[in-house]
């Protein structure tokens, strides 16, 4: 048999694993896509810019590649000691991950913000760059086309090309798995990096403490959302429970930074903290299977995002 007509090795046959992360200005949907992509909550999503505060990685499964997620917190001018260190965490973030999604809302002409960070991935060579255009789901056709060839441009205008341009609705699920297909060829031969059927590596504790904060962002002032960080003092089973009726108490502290903010975050007679307990108890006992007893407290940790003990204290 001649060299030309030999049977080529089956490419369905290799497998890939490897690092993907999501940049993007704050509120660009990237939270939501590692959702959508996961096919289950892993990261924490709010109508307010700056959610996510840690690399929260969500892992997809498939048979010919296993993708890991990492959700990055939004790059941003930092006006705090919490804002300079948020966007360390996506600088390093870039540097180890092999390939990075730059996600642009369809529905928010591009701005300084956007070229600001594609000028970072611009002295980014080896990694490529797949630019994804989120939240088609708010834009008629004619506007996506002509976001669409602003993306393109914004890559040529910096000096490099994208790997892929991809429009996506996170929401719809339009396009979501299409766009796992265009990732995944970009990663290298690999095997499993973690075991089938987990959804992420971060810890429950977090998970929990980042749904608790979901819970207290809903609803509140715009000024108090940087303000609130929460920790799990800790989760135990509550003793002397039969074994068909088990309860995991969780003790967890909601920080604010100043006296003045807790009276927002408790409301009237304590109801917004009671709806706060209700709404993440809901999705606590959803995510670890479990009745849970949340026993919830608010707390003074004065001008913590400035302040380094502090912070370190709250896990920053």
């Amino acid at each position: 048999m001649s060299a030309r007509t030999q049977p080529a090795e089956n490419p369905e046959s290799v497998h890939r694993s490897g690092f993907a992360c999501f940049v993007g200005r704050p509120n660009a949907g990237k939270s939501t896509l590692t959702n959508a992509l996961v096919g289950q909550k892993v990261a924490i999503t709010s109508n307010r810019p700056q959610t996510t505060r840690h690399t929260v990685r969500g892992i997809v499964h498939r048979p010919d590649a296993q993708l890991v997620l990492v959700d990055t917190p939004g790059l941003h001018k930092p006006r705090t000691l919490l804002g300079e260190r948020l966007n360390d965490v996506v600088r390093t973030t870039w540097a180890e991950v092999d390939v990075i999604g730059f996600c642009l809302p369809a529905d928010e002409k591009l701005g300084p913000g956007d070229t600001f960070i594609a000028r970072e991935l611009a002295g980014i060579k080896k990694t490529p760059k797949v630019a994804i255009v989120t939240k088609t789901d708010l834009v008629d056709s004619k506007q996506l086309a002509l976001q669409l060839l602003a993306v393109d441009k914004l890559g040529r205008d910096l000096g490099f090309e994208w790997a892929e341009i991809v429009p996506v609705s996170a929401t719809g699920g339009d396009q979501v798995s299409l766009l796992a297909d265009l990732l995944v060829p970009l990663l290298p031969e690999g095997p499993l990096l973690y075991p089938e059927g987990d959804l992420t590596d971060e810890p429950e504790q977090i998970m929990v403490a980042e749904l608790i904060r979901e819970a207290a962002l809903e609803g509140v002032r715009d000024e108090l959302p940087h303000s609130i960080a929460v920790v799990v003092e800790e989760m135990l089973p509550r003793e002397g429970r039969p074994e068909n009726r088990p309860l995991l108490d969780i003790h967890a502290n909601l920080y604010i930074e100043r006296p003045s903010q807790k009276g927002i975050i408790i409301g009237p007679k304590g109801a917004r903290l009671k709806e706060v307990g209700t709404k993440s108890r809901t999705q606590i006992e959803a995510l670890l299977g479990t009745p849970v007893f949340l026993d919830l407290h608010v707390k003074v940790a004065k001008d913590w995002q400035r302040d380094p003990k502090q912070l370190r204290k709250l896990g920053f």
